[in-house]
């Protein structure tokens, strides 16, 4: 335990010095937006900071080491893209923020940053407990794990790829993606990010302790539907389509990827 609580800090610590200097970033640029890059792209290096604190890299380490980093890149180089191609224009999210805090807005979006890496550290226990599981062979739970993972990050892949190639047409500008995944759902991307962390969980029985990672998966899901994700997309998306989106809504799934109601 107190070697977990040890590592979990020096995360910890490796994820808030890395939000001070992307803050210090974001107000350069004045541009706050790249705490989403910062958050997805850094559960990488603490995946690698854990795997060498174990000491020697097994099959296991390379698997889990292998699967964060893989999705983290990822999803951290298609923000940046999105991002980067918004700039100097900043997210409406952190605008009405910025608007919001007024004169406190530099000591608040600090505070909000630092808040970031530590949800990210938070998140990390899965890798954590992988990391350090001594046992030499994979269990049924890891393999599991190793399956929903590989569905998840082709399907997340997928839908980000078609619905940057939606928007990179002209001709589709100002209507609503339905092409591919996007017909059966209308947060598919959300969707296959939230089923990540169920694979990097049922990763994570394979390992002692690892029942008490259930808390990620959840909180994901929590965020996706009820906090930032999902509400704030479809509210910017009936204000800017109005009754094309009312209709997407009416007929595809919110989440979980069904067939469109007729």
């Amino acid at each position: 335990m107190n070697e977990l609580l040890k590592w979990l800090l020096v995360g910890w610590g490796f994820a808030a010095g890395m939000m001070l200097f992307v803050w210090l970033l974001s107000r350069r640029l004045n541009n706050a937006g790249i705490v989403d890059i910062a958050w997805s792209a850094g559960f990488a290096p603490v995946a690698v900071l854990y795997g060498l604190g174990a000491g020697g890299w097994g099959p296991r380490r390379w698997l889990i080491g292998g699967m964060v980093v893989l999705w983290s890149t990822r999803l951290g180089w298609y923000l940046y893209v999105r991002v980067i191609g918004h700039h100097p224009v900043e997210d409406r999210r952190y605008a009405a923020l910025r608007a919001e805090w007024g004169r406190e807005v530099d000591r608040k979006m600090f505070g909000f940053f630092q808040l970031q890496g530590a949800l990210l550290v938070v998140l990390s226990v899965p890798f954590l407990l992988a990391s350090r599981n001594p046992s030499p062979g994979f269990s049924a739970w890891e393999w599991l794990g190793g399956g929903v993972w590989l569905v998840a990050w082709i399907g997340e892949s997928l839908a980000d790829r078609q619905l940057q190639k939606y928007k990179a047409n002209p001709a589709n500008r100002g209507g609503v993606c339905q092409v591919g995944l996007w017909r059966y759902s209308r947060h598919p991307n959300y969707f296959f990010e939230w089923l990540i962390w169920v694979a990097f969980f049922l990763f994570a029985l394979g390992s002692s302790g690892g029942w008490i990672t259930v808390y990620c998966p959840a909180l994901m899901l929590y965020f996706l539907v009820r906090v930032t994700g999902i509400p704030m997309t479809e509210e910017l998306a009936v204000k800017t389509k109005g009754d094309r989106y009312r209709e997407y809504q009416r007929t595809t799934s919110g989440f979980v990827p069904w067939f469109p109601r007729p």
